[in-house]
Protein backbone atom coordinates (compact mmCIF):
# COMPACT_ATOMS: atom_id res chain seq x y z
CA UNK A 1 0.00 0.00 0.00
CA UNK A 2 1.30 3.64 -0.89
CA UNK A 3 1.77 5.59 1.74
CA UNK A 4 0.06 8.78 -0.21
CA UNK A 5 -3.23 6.64 0.41
CA UNK A 6 -2.83 7.18 4.18
CA UNK A 7 -2.20 11.19 3.64
CA UNK A 8 -4.02 13.15 5.96
CA UNK A 9 -4.61 17.02 6.74
CA UNK A 10 -1.60 18.67 8.37
CA UNK A 11 0.59 16.05 7.19
CA UNK A 12 3.82 17.29 6.56
CA UNK A 13 5.70 16.73 2.85
CA UNK A 14 9.60 15.55 2.99
CA UNK A 15 11.53 18.79 2.63
CA UNK A 16 13.89 19.10 -0.15
CA UNK A 17 16.81 21.96 -0.90
CA UNK A 18 17.45 22.97 -4.54
CA UNK A 19 21.04 24.83 -5.42
CA UNK A 20 20.42 26.99 -8.08
CA UNK A 21 23.35 28.13 -10.20
CA UNK A 22 24.03 30.33 -13.21
CA UNK A 23 24.72 27.83 -15.27
CA UNK A 24 21.20 26.88 -14.42
CA UNK A 25 19.91 30.31 -15.35
CA UNK A 26 21.58 29.64 -18.64
CA UNK A 27 19.55 26.65 -19.12
CA UNK A 28 16.65 27.74 -18.35
CA UNK A 29 16.93 31.38 -20.35
CA UNK A 30 17.92 28.77 -23.16
CA UNK A 31 15.17 26.21 -22.52
CA UNK A 32 12.06 29.26 -22.18
CA UNK A 33 13.53 31.65 -24.82
CA UNK A 34 13.67 34.55 -21.47
CA UNK A 35 17.31 36.00 -22.27
CA UNK A 36 16.98 39.18 -19.86
CA UNK A 37 19.92 40.22 -18.89
CA UNK A 38 18.91 40.50 -15.27
CA UNK A 39 18.87 36.52 -15.17
CA UNK A 40 22.98 36.92 -16.34
CA UNK A 41 24.86 40.50 -16.14
CA UNK A 42 25.32 41.82 -12.76
CA UNK A 43 25.78 45.16 -13.92
CA UNK A 44 22.53 45.39 -15.61
CA UNK A 45 20.56 43.70 -12.19
CA UNK A 46 22.49 46.34 -10.09
CA UNK A 47 21.23 49.24 -12.96
CA UNK A 48 17.54 48.17 -11.87
CA UNK A 49 17.93 48.08 -8.65
CA UNK A 50 18.47 44.45 -7.89
CA UNK A 51 20.95 43.28 -5.61
CA UNK A 52 22.25 40.80 -7.98
CA UNK A 53 21.78 38.68 -10.70
CA UNK A 54 18.23 36.81 -10.03
CA UNK A 55 16.78 33.61 -10.89
CA UNK A 56 13.92 33.49 -13.58
CA UNK A 57 10.35 33.80 -11.21
CA UNK A 58 9.11 30.68 -13.59
CA UNK A 59 12.21 28.84 -13.00
CA UNK A 60 11.37 28.94 -9.57
CA UNK A 61 7.83 28.21 -9.30
CA UNK A 62 8.84 25.30 -11.59
CA UNK A 63 10.78 23.87 -9.11
CA UNK A 64 8.59 24.31 -6.13
CA UNK A 65 5.93 22.66 -8.64
CA UNK A 66 8.30 19.84 -9.03
CA UNK A 67 8.79 19.07 -5.09
CA UNK A 68 5.28 18.38 -5.01
CA UNK A 69 4.49 16.32 -8.02
CA UNK A 70 7.95 14.13 -6.75
CA UNK A 71 6.36 14.17 -4.19
CA UNK A 72 2.87 12.58 -4.96
CA UNK A 73 5.24 10.51 -8.23
CA UNK A 74 3.14 11.34 -10.79
CA UNK A 75 3.58 14.90 -12.83
CA UNK A 76 0.30 14.31 -14.18
CA UNK A 77 -1.57 14.17 -10.96
CA UNK A 78 -1.42 18.04 -10.52
CA UNK A 79 -4.70 19.66 -10.80
CA UNK A 80 -3.97 23.18 -10.48
CA UNK A 81 -1.19 24.90 -8.98
CA UNK A 82 -0.12 28.82 -8.21
CA UNK A 83 1.44 31.52 -6.55
CA UNK A 84 2.37 34.61 -6.26
CA UNK A 85 5.93 36.18 -6.29
CA UNK A 86 7.15 38.05 -3.55
CA UNK A 87 11.05 38.20 -3.51
CA UNK A 88 14.13 37.49 -5.91
CA UNK A 89 16.12 34.69 -5.68
CA UNK A 90 19.72 35.94 -5.60
CA UNK A 91 22.13 34.17 -7.11
CA UNK A 92 25.71 34.48 -6.74
CA UNK A 93 28.85 33.90 -9.48
CA UNK A 94 30.38 30.74 -7.54
CA UNK A 95 30.18 27.30 -8.08
CA UNK A 96 27.30 27.28 -5.10
CA UNK A 97 24.71 29.41 -6.36
CA UNK A 98 21.78 30.10 -4.05
CA UNK A 99 20.09 27.36 -1.97
CA UNK A 100 16.18 27.06 -2.07
CA UNK A 101 14.36 25.28 0.63
CA UNK A 102 10.70 23.97 -0.27
CA UNK A 103 8.85 22.73 2.30
CA UNK A 104 4.49 22.24 2.32
CA UNK A 105 1.88 20.32 4.23
CA UNK A 106 -1.45 19.15 3.38
CA UNK A 107 -4.15 21.67 3.94
CA UNK A 108 -7.27 20.05 2.90
CA UNK A 109 -8.35 16.97 1.17
CA UNK A 110 -11.43 16.59 -0.70
CA UNK A 111 -13.02 13.88 -3.04
CA UNK A 112 -14.36 14.72 -6.20
CA UNK A 113 -15.35 12.07 -8.71
CA UNK A 114 -14.19 9.40 -6.82
CA UNK A 115 -10.57 11.12 -6.95
CA UNK A 116 -8.87 12.04 -3.56
CA UNK A 117 -7.52 15.59 -3.87
CA UNK A 118 -4.65 17.43 -1.41
CA UNK A 119 -4.45 21.02 -1.11
CA UNK A 120 -1.25 21.51 -0.28
CA UNK A 121 0.53 24.71 0.46
CA UNK A 122 3.87 25.40 -0.19
CA UNK A 123 7.00 27.17 1.12
CA UNK A 124 9.86 28.17 -0.82
CA UNK A 125 12.40 30.06 0.92
CA UNK A 126 15.83 31.73 0.12
CA UNK A 127 17.78 32.89 2.82
CA UNK A 128 15.33 32.08 5.29
CA UNK A 129 12.98 34.34 3.61
CA UNK A 130 9.84 33.27 1.61
CA UNK A 131 10.13 33.97 -2.02
CA UNK A 132 6.66 32.70 -3.41
CA UNK A 133 3.34 33.77 -1.54
CA UNK A 134 0.16 31.62 -2.08
CA UNK A 135 1.93 29.06 -3.30
CA UNK A 136 -0.65 26.31 -3.54
CA UNK A 137 -1.43 23.08 -5.35
CA UNK A 138 -3.94 20.44 -6.11
CA UNK A 139 -2.89 16.78 -6.36
CA UNK A 140 -4.74 13.98 -7.53
CA UNK A 141 -3.92 11.16 -5.12
CA UNK A 142 -3.22 7.74 -5.92
CA UNK A 143 -6.44 5.47 -5.12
Amino acid sequence: MSELTTVAEGDELPPLTVQVTRADLVRYAGASGDFNPIHWNDRTAGAVGLPGVIAHGMLTMALAGRFVTGWVGDPAALRSYGVRFTRPVVVPDDDEGATLELSGKVKALTETDGVRIAKIDIVAKFDGRTVLGRAQAEIALPG
